[in-house]
């Protein structure tokens, strides 16, 4: 655990409760269920919204927003480094960042399974606070539902962000055109691998640690520098960057050229995928996005993503080009090339 993360569970200690684990009546809507809430959420997530305890949140939003919602379903629900509810968080955060938007106001809704324990839902919810201060957004509102043992798997997370236009940003798949460059901000697939290191009890040489992360403060710092030449932004989460890629090329009715010498990856996670059969580029990310931006400004962006934590192996993959429209063409360290298609079924099932 990183410092900051062993700093912020130990500023929230678990209170002493009269139950241990979460049961049936903890959904009712009574006595159990406000119990459960007083202890843990609105005392740990406290502001102004969530303080009104009403039915929902008032906000007032002017101009231009963006509106997202995810669903979190991860098994196991704690991995290398993190857990759902950090993954919940900076998941919507993320996606609000890949529309351009500034993240501000987040509801939270949990399905738990009768019979998780109290310390694991502290956990779970420590590491939401953790997660949602350090992006900078608020938990406005929710709901806490719990269903019978065998009806759920533990704990489900919903969670729906809404954040304001960045006023530079002007992302659209209709601005993508032939020369402009694709920039991966990290590592590939370093979270599903972490993922699977813990299903399969592999182990390596160093952990390897989910790379879960919020990426709204670099797509603002990089939105209030270059504005509108960034062109498309996306995370390649669930089928991973040549799923995000072919969908792109798909909806652009344009071809896209990645190259494999110039994709970031870590060593051992690239061992991990040799090991399990697994083609890195289809497997999910989660602190990662897909930069497409004009070429006059690659090399610049590239440099100011590198200066930004957690983009240090940023990379320009590839290209737009006239050729091949609507498929995306990979040339291999060797010179040879394939085409390369959209994930068919899951390839790791329950990654986010």
């Amino acid at each position: 655990m990183n410092d900051a993360k062993l700093k912020m569970q130990l500023s929230c200690p678990m209170p002493k409760l009269d139950f241990d684990i979460i049961t049936l009546g903890h959904g009712s809507g009574g006595l159990l269920t406000n119990r459960l809430l007083d202890s843990g959420v609105f005392e740990l997530f406290k502001n102004e919204y969530l303080d009104k305890r009403h039915d929902g949140a008032f906000l007032n939003l002017k101009g231009p927003t963006a509106f997202t919602t995810d669903s979190f379903v991860i098994s196991p629900i704690f991995f290398p480094d993190s857990n759902i509810g950090e993954l919940a968080v900076n998941g919507t955060v993320n996606d609000l960042a890949m529309c351009g938007a500034i993240p501000e106001y987040l509801s939270l809704s949990f399905i738990i399974e009768e019979g998780l324990s109290m310390e694991e839902f502290w956990r779970i919810l420590v590491a939401i606070k953790f997660a949602s201060e350090r992006a900078g957004v608020l938990i406005v509102t929710g709901d806490t539902k719990v269903v019978e043992r065998g009806k759920g798997d533990k704990i489900f997370i919903n969670t729906t962000g809404i954040g304001k236009i960045h006023p530079k940003a002007n992302i659209d798949i209709s601005r993508v055109k032939i020369g402009d460059k694709i920039i991966v901000s990290d590592n590939l697939a370093t979270h599903g691998i972490a993922i699977m290191s813990v299903r399969e009890g592999l182990e390596f040489e160093t952990d390897i640690l989910s790379d879960t992360r919020n990426l709204n403060h670099h797509v603002s710092t990089l939105l209030d520098k270059f504005g509108n030449q960034i062109h498309l932004l996306k995370d390649p989460t669930r089928g991973g960057v040549a799923t995000v890629l072919t969908e792109i090329a798909r909806d652009s009715k344009l071809g896209i050229n990645i190259f494999q010498a110039e994709i970031p990856i870590e060593e051992q996670v690239a061992g991990a995928c040799e090991l399990l059969g697994l083609d890195p580029l289809y497997v999910a990310n989660e602190g990662i996005f897909i930069s497409i931006v004009n070429s006059d400004i690659s090399e610049d962006y590239l440099l100011k993503l590198k200066s930004l934590e957690g983009s240090y192996n940023a990379s320009i993959i590839g290209e737009i080009v006239k050729d091949h429209n609507g498929q995306v063409v990979l040339t291999s360290e060797i010179g040879g090339k394939r085409v390369v298609n959209m994930l068919v079924g899951e390839q790791l099932p329950r990654i986010c």
